[in-house]
């Protein structure tokens, strides 16, 4: 079953609906399958989809205007792009949708392919209504450099279709044969990438995948990383080192540069470079009364794919190439891996709290959920609402029971945070034991959450 982004589909028919003529810039990264994306939009719409190319002005305007000839059996007078948008056609008075793919490569130096598409909209080519959507796979150059190129007014006028990644529930309806457990490691893997989710088989094991995908050198994510990183980034080598270093434990920028090498300076422009990419995130804790025990300045692998990559792959590049696959998965994946999904299993019980949150089942309205991380302890899953009650909860995927004393361990760390809660959710990937059992019969505020709740 094909996987796509049915709320920006959504987001896309409105904007087609609304009378008049209109630009929009769709954007996600790499993996987002945006082409999927505009073939299911376009289904029974008039539609003229050109990609532009990496190359010179003259060249893209060549390639634009033999497409437009042969997609609308038209001569064109002169090579402008002014004239190519006069050739468009329809044959009726549908609106006609235009999408410039990876737009970035037409108007990053040139104003006049942009300018047209303006004149476009306007009407000052074409009489019949259009539909203009802009897209690019490149999430830093649509927030940071298309503002610049077009200007900050003409930018802002312009509606946003952002395609972010699929949540864990959409995971899960993409593999009706998983298990819940299985849809959390796949998740932890590959995240919620369209095109990782839609080449990913629901029905071999997750070794099975994880070896014929990722580790064969045909797999289609055997280089994966590698192209994620050089897609954007200069300088992967330093990229690679940094990202490795984080996967390793070193989390925090003091860390980083004892670890690399690498000034406190440049360690500081790689990672704000990282973090526009989605590559890496600052964990914020929440700000409580236990601001003394809480860790702070601490950074993450974001992207689920290069966590896992850089964790389990990358320390071992020889191996991979000198072991069967099969091999490589059993020695350096298979212990570890349960240890690596729990911060992914976390991830799932703060998205379950959110859908709870949303459909009003919670005792009180949350405005914010997140984590508190502390020196000591972490507690996995903190809701507060406006005027600052919690609800919070722990999660346990490795124990395959889990133990009484994990509440106790969470009322220790809900000290250090000085905070209290109104409810207490404890999740578990197994079972819970007996004590816990009676502790939710006898006390209203502790839920206990299993596998197949989430």
């Amino acid at each position: 079953m094909m996987v796509n982004h049915g709320l920006e589909l959504k987001q896309l028919d409105s904007i087609y609906e609304n009378e008049g003529n209109t630009i929009s810039l769709v954007y996600g990264k790499r993996g987002c399958e945006k082409e999927l994306l505009f073939k299911q939009f376009s289904m029974n719409k008039p539609v003229f989809y050109y990609r532009a190319r990496q190359c010179s002005d003259n060249k893209q305007l060549l390639y634009l205007s033999k497409q437009i000839e042969a997609d609308f059996s038209s001569k064109l007078n002169k090579i402008t792009y002014d004239e190519c948008f006069t050739r468009l056609r329809t044959n009726n008075a549908k609106k006609i949708v235009i999408v410039i793919d990876e737009c970035e490569n037409a108007i990053k130096k040139n104003s006049e392919f942009f300018n047209s598409l303006l004149n476009l909209k306007n009407k000052k080519l074409y009489p019949g209504p259009v539909m203009i959507i802009l897209a690019t796979a490149s999430k830093v150059w649509a927030n940071e450099h298309f503002s610049e190129i077009v200007g900050d007014s003409i930018a802002n006028s312009i509606s946003r279709v952002e395609l972010s990644d699929l949540t864990f529930l959409d995971v899960v309806r993409a593999f009706p044969d998983y298990s819940v457990s299985e849809c959390v490691a796949t998740y932890g893997i590959i995240g919620g990438a369209c095109k990782y989710i839609n080449i990913w088989n629901g029905k071999k094991s997750i070794r099975d995948n994880v070896c014929e995908l990722i580790l064969k050198n045909n797999g289609a994510l055997f280089d994966e990383a590698d192209r994620i990183i050089a897609s954007e980034l200069r300088e992967p080598s330093c990229y690679a080192t940094i990202i490795s270093s984080i996967a390793s434990g070193h989390e925090k920028l003091n860390d980083l540069f004892e670890d690399t090498g690498y000034s406190r300076a440049k360690i500081s422009v790689y990672m704000k470079n990282l973090a526009a990419f989605d590559v890496i995130e600052r964990a914020v804790s929440f700000e409580t009364g236990g601001w003394d025990n809480t860790k702070k300045g601490v950074y993450r692998i974001s992207n689920p794919f290069l966590n896992f990559y850089y964790t389990f792959i990358y320390p071992h590049m020889s191996e991979l190439y000198t072991i069967t696959a099969d091999e490589f998965y059993d020695i350096y994946i298979a212990s570890n891996l349960n240890d690596y999904l729990q911060i992914y299993f976390a991830n799932v019980c703060r998205e379950y709290l959110f859908l709870l949150n949303k459909m009003g089942q919670l005792p009180i309205k949350l405005v914010n959920i997140g984590t508190w991380i502390g020196k000591e302890a972490t507690i996995d899953v903190l809701g507060q609402s406006s005027n600052r009650e919690n609800v919070v909860g722990i999660c346990n995927w490795n124990e395959s029971l889990m133990p009484y004393e994990a509440y106790e361990q969470l009322l220790d760390s809900m000290k250090k945070a000085r905070i209290t809660a109104r409810t207490i959710f404890m999740f578990s990937a197994t079972a819970f034991d007996d004590r816990l059992k009676a502790l939710e019969q006898a006390e209203s505020t502790v839920v206990l959450v299993d596998m197949t709740e989430l």
